[in-house]
């Protein structure tokens, strides 16, 4: 691009391999929308588009997520003379792709020979691989998978990450893991992609102690240890339930020569909330910083959340509000952890401050904002106020839970209000959210 102004300012006129350079440029830099002005612009300047002009702006928008305008280019090219390549196919397919397109990529590989005469190849088959990984269409991954024999190519590293992958978002984790252990049969070398996807399968299949093998098996295979496998294998530990073994990959990371990245520390954050461990959790929220990393709102949302479930709602306020100081905006989940530790901590008025502050943050309240302050009020005896927050809830755009209504009627039933118990056990059962113990 730059090649282009310093050529105009020395009045030299750049002819049609400069401008495709120039669109090869805007692939980089994801300028899609430049690359298009050019090819566009080119009939202006006295000049021709070839057919690598047209792969490169269909690259351009493929690199950008343009997908439609990626088909629109490749739709067009037949009207001016052109017939597209193996590259303009495999660009066109990986862009619907990323599109979450799969069905318009199979569509595109299916095209190709027998519209076209062009023939797919190993890049063609990885792109509709990868479409059917975003598309979460794992039986049609494999069933690509096992196509490369019909047009003579061999899969690759490419080919089968992304049918890991496929197969690990689909929760098919014993298939994920045939997959990388066929590998080296097949001769095609398993990396770092290959073994975060396998390890992330084994989080699916709550399997932590085989995703602790694949990981202790990656420097026996000279596949080198990343932030992104230790992670999965932080995560693994800590949905099943063993945050020890959470913390210890996290502090043997600097060991094994791979710096933790914030989310590792966000995986073993959450580990800490789920066993109950806020010291912990605040310790290395603490800790981020020194390790020079950003804690975002999910490291600070499972910390309110270990604090919430320790009982420590002092904390849980103080963190919620030290979150724009540091630059990171507090979301629902935020405010919903630290209402609920109000309403723990039986501090109704933090909660029903907290709720009001959703609004003034642009944060929409949801029904469990709501169900916290109500059950916040409720227990303090505050039964107007109770009662005029589960009025409010419709203008939440959300609807009043059994939760929220029953500790209002528990909260009337004490000061013998019977007419407005009868009152809210009539608008539950019209709203069909009575439970066993009102019927």
């Amino acid at each position: 691009m730059s090649l282009l102004r310093k050529m105009s300012d020395l009045k030299t006129r750049p002819d049609v391999t400069c401008y495709n350079a120039a669109m090869g440029g805007c692939t980089q830099a994801g300028q899609w929308q430049l690359a298009l002005s050019y090819l566009k612009n080119l009939p202006q300047k006295s000049l021709s588009p070839d057919l690598i002009s047209f792969n490169a702006a269909i690259s351009a928008c493929e690199a950008s997520g343009g997908w439609q305008m990626a088909l629109d280019l490749l739709s067009s090219m037949p009207c001016m003379r052109f017939a597209p390549d193996a590259v303009t196919f495999n660009a066109a397919i990986s862009a619907t792709g990323k599109g979450k397109q799969w069905q318009l990529s199979l569509s595109l590989l299916r095209y190709m020979p027998s519209s076209s005469g062009v023939a797919p190849d190993a890049v063609s088959l990885n792109a509709a691989i990868s479409a059917c990984e975003k598309g979460g269409r794992w039986q049609l991954a494999l069933l690509l998978l096992s196509s490369f024999p019909a047009i003579r190519a061999q899969p690759d590293t490419i080919s089968h990450n992304a049918a890991i992958s496929a197969c690990q978002k689909a929760g098919q984790w014993q298939i994920a893991l045939n997959l990388l252990t066929k590998m080296p049969d097949r001769k095609v070398l398993p990396d770092a992609i290959s073994y975060g996807a396998a390890i992330s399968a084994c989080r699916h299949g709550g399997q932590w102690q085989m995703a602790l093998g694949l990981l202790s098996n990656m420097p026996r295979v000279k596949v080198q240890l990343d932030a992104t496998c230790c992670s999965a294998a932080i995560s693994t530990c800590s949905e099943e339930g063993h945050w020890q073994h959470s913390l210890n990959l996290l502090t043997s990371m600097s060991e094994m020569g791979v710096l933790p990245d914030a989310i590792s520390y966000n995986a073993a954050i959450s580990a800490c909330d789920a066993a109950g461990q806020w010291q912990l959790a605040l310790n290395l929220l603490c800790e981020m910083p020194d390790m020079k990393l950003a804690a975002d709102s999910v490291s600070y949302n499972a910390v309110i959340s270990a604090c919430q479930n320790g009982g420590r709602w002092q904390l849980a306020f103080s963190l919620l509000e030290s979150m724009p100081r540091m630059r990171t905006a507090p979301d629902a989940i935020s405010f919903n952890a630290a209402i609920t530790a109000s309403e723990k901590g039986n501090q109704w008025q933090l909660a029903l401050d907290l709720l009001s502050c959703m609004s003034q943050t642009r944060v929409r309240p949801n029904k469990i904002s709501s169900c916290a302050a109500i059950c916040a009020c409720s227990t303090a005896g505050k039964w107007k106020m109770a009662l005029v927050l589960l009025n409010s809830i419709p203008a939440m755009r959300t609807t009043p839970d059994s939760i929220s209504c029953s500790a209002v009627i528990s909260s009337c039933e004490i000061r013998g209000l019977w007419d407005l118990v009868l009152t809210l056990l009539i608008s539950m059962q019209s709203a069909t959210i009575l439970e066993s113990q009102y019927s």
